[in-house]
């Protein structure tokens, strides 16, 4: 009896492992399906497409077209563009990393809130609002009333401004919970303040300043809206040139090209930024934020806060109060001209009022919200217990939309779901579909750390009892994680409301999106449709920020996931 005993014994952790490694291969069943389906499937078709003639991979076109001087150009200022948004980001930001880790003052939060909504803005509003700021007939025009090349400026400043969020949540959020006493430790041996953060925080915050900056990177490699609208012909990225070669030139082969470029840099990235994230979990020895912060002591600490401050209020509510003047600003004065003719679809540019869509996108939004959070929901608890290879690999897919072209993906939807049984070309999921792939992965980074917080041991617990998998997610892990699920929600949501690169594909003219609608109105030439453009920029920046101050109200004062 006691050696049957000692069997079944040693027989359960298998059964356990077992058990557990078939739940979360079932979990990942339905998010591999739908990226391969939706992600995979359109990508490839589009390469194939351009390199597969008459059944002969044509792999010599790739040489030829990374051999144009054109192509060339636009690698490198591709890439030149990102590394010098990636050290720009860094060097504005890190000081506001540094003050909301370490300082407590009255407005926190809500200083908080303001820094994070440009994350969560569509790319065309930040394009749009930097176009009114330092674009044609821009703010620094007025001012100064010369004619300067000011693209470049206007392109990496619009980029700080979106990035600016990643490096002050990302290293920030360490910062916060790092020992200050082992820095104390070290000035009290004699070193200096120089000297002491060197040695003993920097390389602490190593790993976190380098997730950040390559995700930044990846941002800025991938930048379409902002440089669509600001940019122009002379200063194209590869997601830019991508869109160009596709629905301009008809050109698949060097659009495909091109593609299997992007994908190979966003790969490599991924696979370092998962490296640094791996030693950000496991390096550190951490303390709770709440009692590291205190209010600034001393002209310096008080000095940097108002530095940090006039940074906010310089680069990313001037050119929102920029963008909200110009909507108001008619041939006939301030008023709501702009505004009002948003409801007439006379200016041609529609089949429809502009106005409408607002409702189209607050719909597709709420559609592929919740798509993202079903997906990303069943991805987040497969990645739960960490695990080998497959694992990993199945992180790094779910991450591969925010880098990949969302333009290859956009029109890779209308050449693939075109016939039967996935004849959604002329149906209106398309676009929801479309836009929860961007979403997954804010819903996965942001609910991962929360559920791999959870204790497992309440997990074998209700095993023991006789709950089923399902049953055990819904009676221990959600109670948990109902706050962090509602925060991805909400990212999900404002992500899918501003996605522009593949929807500018897929968008019935009747039905169109405001990202959408925005670059239609910008495309056209005269004053009421550039007032028109900034009007609904205006809109969307305002649903995007409401969207952000209630996700800072839901938030705990611990940090919840990467973002």
């Amino acid at each position: 009896m006691d050696l049957a005993r000692t069997e079944v014994t040693k027989s359960r952790p298998c059964a356990r492992f077992s058990r557990g490694s078939a739940a979360r291969l079932g979990l990942m069943t339905g998010p591999v399906a739908f990226f391969a389906l939706f992600f995979a499937y359109p990508v490839s078709a589009i390469v194939a497409r351009g390199l597969h003639v008459d059944g002969v991979w044509q792999f010599g076109r790739i040489t030829e077209v990374l051999g144009q001087s054109d192509i060339r150009h636009v690698l490198w200022f591709t890439t030149w563009q990102a590394l010098a948004s990636t050290a720009l980001t860094l060097l504005i930001a890190l000081p506001g990393a540094y003050v909301f880790a370490r300082f407590d003052f009255p407005g926190k939060q809500a200083l908080r809130a303001v820094v994070t909504v440009p994350f969560v803005l569509p790319t065309v509003v930040v394009g749009t609002a930097f176009l009114a700021l330092i674009g044609r007939g821009g703010l620094f025009d007025e001012l100064w009333g010369v004619r300067l090349d000011t693209t470049v400026w206007a392109i990496l400043l619009a980029h700080v401004f979106f990035n600016y969020a990643v490096v002050v949540r990302t290293v920030g959020g360490l910062w916060s919970q790092l020992d200050p006493r082992q820095e104390e430790a070290a000035r009290m041996l004699g070193a200096s303040r120089w000297t002491a953060w060197r040695t003993v925080t920097l390389p602490a915050l190593g790993p976190a300043v380098a997730a950040a900056a390559l995700m930044v990177f990846l941002f800025t490699f991938t930048s379409f809206g902002v440089v669509q609208i600001l940019g122009g012909p002379a200063y194209s990225t590869l997601e830019v040139e991508i869109y160009r070669q596709t629905a301009q030139l008809l050109d698949l082969p060097t659009a495909a090209v091109l593609t299997i470029v992007q994908f190979a840099a966003v790969g490599l990235i991924l696979a370092v930024h998962a490296w640094t994230a791996r030693r950000r979990e496991s390096a550190l020895k951490l303390v709770d934020a709440a009692a590291v912060a205190r209010r600034p002591r001393g002209a310096g600490q008080w000095t940097l806060l108002g530095v940090v401050v006039a940074t906010v209020a310089l680069l990313i509510l001037l050119p929102l109060g920029v963008l909200i003047q110009r909507s108001f600003d008619g041939p006939d004065g301030f008023g709501f001209m702009y505004y009002k003719e948003l409801t007439s679809a006379d200016g041609g540019a529609f089949l429809v009022p502009p106005i409408e869509a607002i409702w189209n996108s607050l719909q597709y939004a709420v559609v592929a919200t919740a798509i993202a959070v079903v997906i990303g929901g069943l991805a987040a608890a497969a990645l739960t217990r960490r695990a080998g290879r497959l694992v990993r690999g199945f992180d790094a897919l779910l991450m591969l939309p925010l880098g990949v072209s969302a333009v290859t993906v956009g029109f890779g939807f209308l050449i693939t779901l075109d016939k039967p049984p996935l004849d959604l070309r002329a149906t209106w999921i398309l676009v929801p579909l479309a836009q929860a792939l961007v979403g997954v992965p804010f819903v996965v980074r942001t609910m991962l750390p929360v559920l791999r917080a959870v204790d497992g041991r309440l997990r074998e617990a209700a095993a023991v009892l006789g709950a089923s998998p399902l049953r055990a997610w819904r009676e221990v892990d959600l109670p948990m994680v109902r706050r962090a699920l509602l925060i991805a929600a909400g990212f999900a949501f404002a992500v899918s409301l501003g996605e522009f690169g593949a929807t500018v594909f897929i968008a019935r003219p009747d039905n169109p999106t405001l990202p959408v609608a925005v670059a239609r109105l910008l495309g056209r030439a005269g004053d009421l449709n550039y007032g028109q453009a900034m009007a609904l920029s205006t809109i969307l920046m305002v649903v995007c920020a409401v969207s952000l101050l209630l996700l800072e109200r839901v938030r705990t004062n611990r940090t919840t996931g990467e973002f």
